[in-house]
């Protein structure tokens, strides 16, 4: 069932399945997508798998985060980790509607967007964004929509070496008041369901310093949605 509703919302020119190499295809073909991104339990507040029947790891019961709510597509793992690789660094950003459908086919992220007011995208220091030449997240949070899509109301103040690179403690320390609301800006955020959207999320880190600082200038719900999640 998966694969036929992801089938329905992709239809693009013929091109070869990026995974299988099966011809022709999307992107990545019905068979890898039903085969590599089924759905499974993952908590609600951070997006780690879970055992079936739970919502709530143990991590996110003891601290809970800032997110309300945590949706990721498919784990960081093949063959979706190499894709995103393309995407986000080989100058691949056509990836980004192929990535958005996916999302769109992820149980509850369909009804997420429809209770967003707006959707957020992570944003980019200005000089990581003029050597990509692109925010990926704004390019995925277009394609979910485009006509919720606010790319100038959270910005990032501190420039943050690349998480990627970065070790787990590194990471969870780095992002301290990297971003903020801009202050001229505050109205649109206050009470406002927002989506953060992103592409990969390891730790966390950078999700939830976002979303403490939306919700210190009066954010009402805060989802995370992601196209992958490190597990």
């Amino acid at each position: 069932m998966f694969a036929r509703f992801f089938s329905r919302m992709l239809q693009p020119p013929a091109s070869q399945c990026r995974v299988c190499r099966s011809w022709p295809a999307q992107p990545v073909c019905d068979a890898c997508v039903a085969e590599f991104a089924q759905p499974q339990a993952r908590c609600r507040t951070c997006a780690l798998p879970l055992l079936a029947g739970l919502s709530q790891c143990g991590a996110c019961l003891r601290e809970p985060p800032p997110l309300d709510l945590c949706l990721a597509a498919v784990p960081y793992a093949f063959p979706w980790a190499h894709l995103m690789a393309d995407f986000k660094f080989n100058e691949q950003p056509a990836l980004a509607g192929f990535f958005a459908h996916l999302l769109k086919a992820t149980p509850w992220v369909e009804p997420a967007l429809e209770a967003a007011d707006l959707l957020l995208p992570m944003p980019l220091s200005s000089q990581r964004l003029q050597q990509r030449g692109y925010n990926q997240a704004l390019l995925l949070a277009n394609h979910l929509s485009a006509s919720k899509t606010r790319s100038d109301l959270l910005l990032r103040v501190v420039d943050t070496p690349a998480q990627h690179g970065l070790k787990r403690t590194q990471r969870l320390t780095a992002l301290n008041q990297a971003f903020a609301v801009d202050p001229l800006k505050v109205s649109a955020v206050k009470g406002a369901q927002l989506v953060l959207v992103d592409d990969v999320m390891t730790t966390g880190a950078s999700l939830n310093t976002a979303a403490r600082a939306l919700k210190a200038a009066g954010a009402s719900h805060i989802t995370g949605l992601v196209v992958a999640r490190t597990e």
